[in-house]
């Protein structure tokens, strides 16, 4: 059974979200604040965390770069709940470490089948095949990606994302297949999503990010190799 912990402040929405995820099948720990949570999580390692944005104390924002920083706990998938509709404020949770997001009001329906799309693809087994190219080495067992030399620090979703577009850059791949590959359902208007994330890993992985993943208009990605 899949361990998950939820930290969200309004006692409300934690009890219904508990109550129904557990109706899914899995187990969950709830908090009302970050502090005891990141405590729990060293002692019982989650599958997951969902993270609401505005905490007493410790904000989630914070809270999640600590678990970045955390080689125990690095690798956890976490969502973040905001209130905040802003694409700035999503950019700056994506920046911290989530790999997804939800604002608030939202369906427990929608959060559950974005919980199984992370779960699903941290489960997933990978190749045993270390990528090159240029100055870009994925190595899919340990989930390294180095540049330059240099370690390139990705959250969940940034990893999968690259990853399918290096996979899959022999062709164009749309928007819609990359949403239904990387986050496994229809944004439903969401799906400025994949841009901020695009945006944020060209970011991340600075002159080769631009030069390798293209834009194609009204289309979607492509991964341009060296060779090419």
């Amino acid at each position: 059974m899949e361990r998950i912990y939820i930290i969200e402040d309004d006692e409300s929405i934690r009890e219904l979200l508990k109550v129904a995820l557990e109706g899914f099948g899995y187990q969950i720990m709830a908090y009302e604040s970050a502090e005891p949570a990141l405590e729990a999580m060293k002692v019982n390692k989650p599958d997951m965390a969902v993270f609401d944005i505005m905490l007493p104390g410790m904000d989630g924002l914070t809270a999640i770069k600590l678990i970045r920083e955390d080689s125990k706990l690095k690798h956890i998938p976490i969502i973040c709940l905001t209130a905040k509709d802003k694409e700035l404020d999503k950019v700056v949770g994506l920046d911290a470490g989530a790999d997804d997001y939800i604002t608030k009001p939202f369906g427990v329906l929608e959060l559950a089948a974005r919980i199984r799309s992370l779960l699903r693809r941290a489960n997933k087994t990978n190749s045993d095949d270390i990528i090159k190219m240029k100055s870009l080495t994925i190595n899919p067992q340990t989930r390294e990606i180095i540049n330059d030399n240099k370690p390139v620090e990705l959250t969940y979703k940034e990893y999968e994302l690259l990853l399918y577009l290096v996979e899959n850059s022999s062709r164009v791949v749309s928007r819609d297949e990359l949403l239904n590959q990387i986050w496994g359902y229809d944004y439903d208007g969401e799906s400025r999503t994949l841009d901020i994330h695009i945006r944020t890993l060209r970011q991340k992985l600075g002159p080769i990010g631009t030069e390798c993943i293209k834009t194609v208009r009204s289309v979607g990605y492509r991964f341009i190799k060296s060779e090419e």
